[in-house]
């Protein structure tokens, strides 16, 4: 089977949290303007796009994105559709089954709803604190959701990260989830390993999980 690519292309001006720097990619050479070669500049936050967070990013004295763990991204996966259009909410997940050392990718409204937006979306479905309360004690080792957060943009993001990551579950934010059908997947997701990062850009893949049995 193909893999599906779930993660929003990087370029100049993309939406971005507000507050955190804009992206820019700027040529500083280019071979159509006869320079021998072409180079580029980017310049964007840690956490523009797909990207991952760090323990870091909200714990004192947590561990960088270099230290990630390779199980924690790469394996089976769960993708779970949403069908609350507020929020991700514990009995919803409740539903599910979820279990522990599972990795779940959660696709709400978001994914057919705000990629195609130029301005930040301030609406867009978050995960209340109930349900990262609820996940913590599933024990799962990756959330993941298809917007610039976890957390809500006008409440509950800081409680949000800091449950999911003092627990340590790694963060999957800004997934484009909308090729993408609820079901079981194998999921590749691989940050740039920036030393002591608080998060970084991600490239993040999936593909129908096939029982060979």
């Amino acid at each position: 089977m193909d893999w599906i690519d779930i993660s929003v292309p990087i370029e100049s001006g993309m939406v971005h949290w507000p507050g955190d720097p804009e992206v820019r990619i700027e040529r500083v050479s280019d071979v159509l303007k006869g320079d021998k070669n072409t180079l580029s500049e980017i310049c964007m936050g840690a956490h523009s796009g797909t990207h991952m967070d760090a323990p870091s990013h909200f714990i004192r004295d947590g561990i960088g994105i270099d230290e990630l763990p390779f199980d924690a991204v790469i394996g089976p996966v769960r993708v779970i559709e949403i069908s609350d259009n507020e929020s991700i909410k514990a009995d919803e997940l409740e539903r599910h089954d979820i279990g522990p050392g599972q990795r779940v990718l959660f696709r709400t409204k978001n994914s057919s709803h705000v990629w195609g937006k130029a301005d930040f979306i301030e609406d867009f479905v978050y995960l209340s604190t109930d349900a990262a309360h609820y996940l913590v004690e599933r024990e799962i080792k990756t959330v993941g959701i298809d917007y610039l957060s976890v957390g809500g943009y006008k409440g509950n993001g800081t409680d949000v990260h800091r449950a999911l990551l003092g627990a340590g579950i790694w963060l999957i934010e800004g997934l484009d989830l909308s090729k993408v059908s609820a079901g079981d997947y194998e999921l590749v997701c691989l940050p740039l390993r920036i030393v002591d990062g608080d998060g970084a850009p991600a490239r993040a893949l999936v593909r129908p999980l096939i029982d060979h049995d």
